[in-house]
């Protein structure tokens, strides 16, 4: 995955952004994007191939791993990433869309024109709206994606050891989880991050409205 894509997106709409709309986008960028890039891909790298189960009955591992594992880590942490930067996408949509207009209207009616937005990125009217919805979109999809990762991973923790009967394990079985300290300590990072930056959304949305 081209990560650079994001890198530019959110450079790019922290043109538009509050004062704390620009700490989410050194949140985002610093703590979550770079850290799921640089370090967290390759700590779940072997996720799979070191989980061992006590036994060798063919087929044991890889269904208790997919009852333990429903999900992997890095697979919702990208999805939830990819959510989260796609409403700063229409904010940028929304302002390209006000400055075309300006556009056209100065090339039919010339440079005496009355201009329709002074300035087009300023949030008012239609794009104050995209910008709050843009705010309570991110809030809500990191507010989802703590509890799927509660659901799927009690606490947010992984253990050492968990047993498995499911068929067709003979009996119950010990399986050993790949690093699990390691596992655990990025994901509370990554959790915490995730609640600070919905807390600067919320705090955004409340100033937005505050303000106007």
């Amino acid at each position: 995955m081209n990560w650079g894509a994001f890198e530019g997106l959110l450079r790019a709409v922290n043109v538009y952004s509050t004062a704390f709309g620009r700490i989410w986008l050194s949140l985002v960028f610093i703590f979550r994007l770079l850290v799921y890039v640089v370090a967290a891909e390759k700590v779940w790298s072997d996720d799979h191939k070191d989980f061992d189960c006590n036994t060798r009955q063919p087929g044991c591992t890889n269904v208790c791993f997919d009852h333990f594992f429903p999900v992997s880590h890095i697979r919702l942490w990208a999805l939830q990433l990819i959510l989260v930067t796609c409403p700063s996408l229409l904010v940028l949509m929304h302002v390209a869309y006000r400055e075309a207009k300006e556009e056209r209207l100065r090339e039919i009616k010339g440079d005496n024109y009355r201009r329709i937005y002074p300035n087009p990125g300023k949030k008012r009217g239609g794009l104050w709206w995209t910008y709050l919805l843009s705010l309570i979109f991110k809030a809500s999809v990191d507010v989802v994606f703590l509890y799927i990762f509660f659901r799927f991973y009690r606490n947010y923790t992984l253990p050492r050891v968990v047993k498995c009967e499911l068929p067709p394990c003979p009996n119950v079985v010990d399986c050993f989880i790949s690093r699990p300290t390691e596992k655990n300590i990025f994901t509370l990072f990554m959790v915490v991050t995730t609640c600070i930056c919905v807390v600067l959304n919320l705090i955004e949305a409340t100033y937005l409205i505050g303000k106007r």
